[in-house]
């Protein structure tokens, strides 16, 4: 045989007052006092990073005076050379882009797009659906 009883006849307990027989539901523990302890140790750590930022831009303060260095001469200390190149090439990258993109007036912009759509084939269309 087995452990389990297959007897019909049981009826549903539905959840309700311990009156009606019913399935009485645990209350849930709040858990504030942990989440204040939280936001103190989240905020003690940004007092510590705020301090270690402030720190930092004096040790690399320019010698004309500036109270700003700039982030690329701050985090550059850190990075490689190849870090470094890629980084360039990036900042070339992202120039040409801008001063090809400023070129085009709106006009050509809607002119392009319309030709690159013409050049698509007819799987691209959106399909009618419905009567007419």
């Amino acid at each position: 045989m087995s452990d389990y009883d297959f007897r019909p006849g049981g009826s549903l307990k539905l959840k309700g007052g311990v009156a009606e027989g019913g399935i009485v539901k645990k209350k849930k523990k709040s858990k504030s006092k942990s989440k204040d302890k939280d936001d103190e140790l989240e905020k003690e750590r940004l007092k510590e990073l705020e301090a270690v930022m402030r720190e930092e831009e004096r040790k690399t303060a320019s010698p004309a005076g500036s109270s700003r260095a700039s982030p690329s001469m701050v985090s550059s200390d850190r990075k490689t050379a190849a870090e470094k190149r890629f980084e360039e090439i990036q900042r070339k990258r992202l120039q040409e882009k801008v001063t090809r993109l400023a070129a085009k007036t709106h006009k050509d912009r809607v002119s392009e797009f319309n030709n690159k759509l013409e050049a698509l084939s007819e799987h691209h269309d959106i399909p009618k659906v419905g009567p007419g």
